[in-house]
């Protein structure tokens, strides 16, 4: 899975995976071997959807998969067969004689999709394919994209939402002006962050505060009724019970002081809270 906000890199860096730019430095390979030192011929490897639509919209459904089916050397029945095949599993059998610029955005996604998959690709590159589709073409979509990688096929899905790369990717990059800020199993990534318990407390007093001092963070001065308490740490540096072992000292010394504990919330780990802490909350063009 490849993020970042709008300008971060992500298209470049899959038009530059695919080909289709040169690198200003280093060279991508795959299966060892260096991507421009290969023929146009040994590139065929290589499918992509790229989030500007690459279809005809003068040509039916079938025609364009026909049209990109021969590119790649597919004729007679074999290229038949693989149209039917793929019409189906984007579900356009009974549009496939329709012209593609009457189809709603959802459908030609779809079509894009499937002009990718007509030869089999090993490494499909997916750049935004479900950007302003309806919620059913959308699942359509990422089913399809879990059944190809459940064949075997090595998927890189660039994407702006997230909860799309959290149930499809098991590897996530995230991208920023062109740096990679991070990169990893999703889950490890998420273990790297800081967990957090913020409890509200009324009747915090300066000793109670003096007793909690390192543990946590304290917003709130000793005259305000109320206080806010920030407990944390990321689970690379727990220890023992972690959290919760620091919350029960916590709640020792405000049972001790006489302080009133009026509610706790946690901030769970999620690829969204990733995302914002690494590239910050404001707004892109």
């Amino acid at each position: 899975g490849l993020l970042g906000p709008n300008g971060a890199g992500k298209t470049t860096t899959m038009s530059m995976i695919a080909g289709l730019l040169e690198a200003d430095s280093g060279d991508v390979r795959f299966d060892g071997r260096p991507l421009k030192s290969m023929s146009r011929d040994a590139r065929r490897f290589l499918g992509i959807a790229p989030q500007d639509l690459a279809i005809y919209p003068e040509l039916s459904a079938r025609e364009n998969l026909e049209f990109f089916g021969k590119l790649y050397g597919l004729h007679g029945a074999a290229l038949k067969q693989r149209c039917d095949e793929v019409l189906n599993q984007i579900g356009l059998t009974e549009h496939s004689e329709r012209h593609s610029g009457h189809f709603s955005g959802g459908m030609k996604r779809r079509l894009n999709f499937g002009v990718a998959l007509m030869h089999r690709p090993q490494l499909l590159i997916l750049d935004e394919p479900t950007v302003g589709i309806d919620p059913q073409s959308r699942s359509h979509l990422l089913e399809c994209v879990r059944q190809e990688a459940s064949r075997g096929m090595a998927v890189i899905y660039a994407s702006h939402y997230m909860e799309e790369v959290s149930v499809l990717c098991d590897r996530v990059a995230i991208l920023d002006h062109g740096v990679r800020l991070a990169m990893g199993r999703l889950d490890e990534l998420l273990g790297q962050m800081q967990q957090e318990l913020a409890l509200r407390v009324r009747g915090l007093s300066v000793k109670a505060r003096e007793q909690l001092s390192g543990l946590i963070e304290t917003n709130g001065s000793p005259n305000n009724d109320e206080s806010r308490l920030v407990l944390h740490r990321s689970e690379s540096q727990s220890s023992g019970d972690g959290l919760i072992g620091d919350l029960r000292r916590v709640l020792e010394v405000l049972d001790t002081e006489n302080s009133e504990l009026v509610s706790v919330e946690t901030n769970q780990s999620n690829l969204e809270r990733l995302f914002l802490e690494l590239t910050g909350h404001s707004l892109r063009d």
